[in-house]
């Protein structure tokens, strides 16, 4: 498998299986107060819940850099608390994540706001299914359950859950120390995990801008853009080309404030400077 790709998301230590299903059962049976956080990233469907962070609130979801402390949701999660301890790790933050059946993360970058220190994303998946997918440097991942997971997220990427049930992944953003180079000592990535997308044709993608544009004159403006971001996930593309089209798509339209306006979110998502 491509170091670059691995570079980008990989597996790491295996788990215990009867420790991970009484993970998996507290974040499915324990209620939990979802946030619906990051609104300009997501299609909807999209909720987290924190386990460590700076407050000790579990509805204090938007991640910063802190020394986590458990929040009263871990509390009442003890196999998943003594998860968390055997680990070892120094947390920044420790999240649980749903994805609905047919939600999508867009494409973005992750850390650009913090402190410029090593850190790292880890992914715990506890209920998943061959639907859900990660998709970065042109490769879409399905993240199985029984590994640890890590992914950089200053690498452009995007999730989905097509069909469903719902994904469920604990989210450990951590600080880089000796734990953490013990588990990552050996990152891998089984080429089963990993497909490559197609390139996506010029003469598809302007297909599917002018589909895009019949479905703005009838008045489906929002339904055309959601199409054009899902381009996405079914084709290896240069970074930012789905925010690219919805722009030009609005600037066809006459409707430059709008373009603007997707150009705008382009170089927020993306961590884009000028």
């Amino acid at each position: 498998m491509d170091s670059t790709l691995t570079g980008q998301i990989a597996q790491l230590d295996t788990l215990d299986f009867t420790q991970l299903e009484r993970v998996r059962q507290e974040a499915l049976t324990t209620q939990a107060p979802w946030k619906a956080e990051y609104g300009a990233y997501q299609s909807g469907g999209w909720w987290t819940t924190s386990l460590m962070n700076a407050s000790g609130d579990a509805g204090d979801v938007t991640i910063g850099d802190c020394a986590a402390q458990p929040t009263q949701l871990l509390e009442q999660m003890p196999a998943t608390a003594a998860l968390l301890a055997e680990l070892g790790l120094n947390y920044m933050w420790v999240r649980l994540a749903r994805l609905e059946a047919n939600a999508f993360l867009w494409e973005h970058r992750d850390y650009d706001e913090l402190e410029q220190v090593e850190r790292h994303r880890l992914h715990i998946p506890l209920h998943t299914n061959t639907s859900a997918f990660l998709v970065t440097g042109g490769t879409k991942v399905h993240m199985a359950g029984g590994r640890i997971w890590r992914l950089t997220p200053t690498y452009a990427h995007g999730v989905c859950n097509l069909l469903g049930p719902d994904r469920i992944h604990l989210i450990a953003d951590v600080y880089a120390d000796d734990a953490y180079h013990r588990l990552a000592r050996r990152p891998a990535l089984h080429p089963t995990a990993a497909e490559s997308l197609p390139t996506a044709d010029p003469a598809v993608l302007a297909e599917r801008l002018e589909t895009a544009r019949g479905m703005a004159a009838l008045g489906y403006t929002e339904a055309a853009e959601r199409m054009l971001l899902r381009l996405f996930y079914a084709y290896a593309l240069p970074e930012g080309t789905v925010y690219d089209l919805i722009a030009e798509l609005h600037t066809s339209l006459g409707d430059m404030e709008a373009a603007t306006r997707w150009t705008t979110a382009k170089k927020h998502l993306l961590a884009l400077t000028d």
